[in-house]
């Protein structure tokens, strides 16, 4: 079946055929507990009708058109997006990486624009950004890098949460120019700093004039209980980057940039083929309406609070069980052993999950999950997890 496919995935023994809200079918008619949304893509679950409903209308009317023209759909959208995160531009892209590469090209060119020659980002141990050979350098994981030397140079790593590294670049680099962070680091294994970390790396960065770029491909869309999880901190970025969750699946990429930021990008400096065409940004202010009118912001905080303290007292205090840690409904259970067979298991029972960073089950449930399938997520995680530490 995958012969004519590139080995580029080890992908599990599972087609599926059809899926309404976090269920999902295969081709044998089993269902599954979706409680990785296809990597917190599909924050409204599967065959939302209003999405659907977006793509054949738009279908009808317009798919393409070219950004030589103007693009009523993607006004529409970045209208909203900019005013939701006080932001003053956006630029569309395709994917993530494809956003965060717009950031890092942006940075560059403010850079220049300030007479620094050969400007460096700084980024963190543990992070992903993308797999495009800029943002595969700025990504903090040598298995990601591996076999793709030479690197794009012009990234300056530190430990995540860690300030203390950032001052010290900071002495002793005269040519930083930017931070690239991720909120929360999903990839990495959810890992959330200390509530003073983003405050402190934006007083830094007035201080020093950076610009601080945060990666929220995997924490925005109201994936943490916030619309964008910087908002837990109270404080406003130069440059966002958004993906995943805002089309529901549907490929859209976002670059958001504010103040100087935002004016740096002119005709000719960026641009993309398909990025925020007529039916991908129908789709992205389909899902953003969505997300405010079902309330599903507040119900990935309150369903998210109630897994991780439900996850909390079932394997709190189980040997073998390191930490679990979540916001809002990114959760992530790390063990004291490698447990990547957990995924084969749990799909056996009809759930589906992630493993990353080797030791954190990673969930990354749909935005409208309730309180039910909570509670099954919870019953059959808790007994793959408990058998798996007896029995290793």
């Amino acid at each position: 079946m995958s012969e004519p496919l590139m080995a580029t995935y080890k992908r599990l023994p599972v087609t599926f055929e059809r899926g309404e809200g976090v269920w999902l079918w295969d081709t044998d008619g089993k269902r599954y507990l979706d409680a990785l949304s296809g990597i917190a893509v599909c924050g409204l679950g599967h065959a939302h009708p209003a999405v659907r409903q977006a793509i054949c209308e738009q279908a009808g009317q317009l798919i393409h058109t070219s950004n030589l023209y103007g693009i009523a759909e993607q006004e529409r959208l970045g209208a909203l997006l900019t005013e939701r995160a006080g932001m003053d531009r956006v630029f569309f892209s395709n994917s993530g990486a494809e956003a965060n590469e717009a950031a890092i090209k942006l940075a560059r060119l403010h850079a220049h624009r300030r007479g620094i020659e050969n400007p460096a980002i700084l980024v963190a141990e543990h992070s992903f950004h993308g797999r495009t050979l800029a943002t595969l350098s700025a990504t903090g994981n040598r298995k990601v890098q591996a076999g793709f030397e030479p690197l794009v140079q012009g990234f300056v790593r530190v430990p995540y949460d860690d300030i203390e590294a950032i001052e010290t670049a900071s002495a002793n680099r005269q040519n930083i120019v930017a931070i690239l962070i991720e909120p929360i680091q999903g990839e990495g294994g959810i890992n959330i700093p200390a509530d003073d970390y983003l405050p402190k790396l934006r007083a830094i960065c007035d201080r020093e004039g950076w610009l601080l770029i945060l990666d929220e491909i995997q924490t925005g869309m109201g994936r943490t209980g916030k619309l964008f999880a910087h908002q837990h901190s109270g404080i406003q970025p130069d440059v966002i980057t958004l993906a995943k969750g805002l089309g529901n699946g549907v490929p859209i990429g976002a670059c958001l940039a504010h103040g100087p930021a935002a004016e740096v990008l002119t005709p000719g400096s960026h641009g993309s083929t398909f990025g925020g065409n007529p039916l991908v940004c129908r789709v992205g202010r389909t899902v953003l309406e969505a997300i405010e009118s079902e309330n599903l912001i507040d119900n990935a905080a309150l369903q998210g609070d109630y897994l991780l303290t439900a996850f909390q007292e079932a394997l709190g205090q189980t040997k073998g069980v390191k930490a679990i840690r979540g916001c809002g409904l990114m959760l992530g259970i790390e063990l004291d052993r490698p447990c990547a067979e957990l995924v084969s298991k749990a799909l056996s029972t009809g759930l589906l999950i992630n493993v990353t960073a080797e030791r954190v089950i990673r969930l990354l449930p749909p935005l409208i999950l309730q309180q039910a399938e909570a509670n099954q997520l919870v019953q059959t995680l808790t007994e793959l997890v408990r058998d798996f530490l007896t029995e290793s």
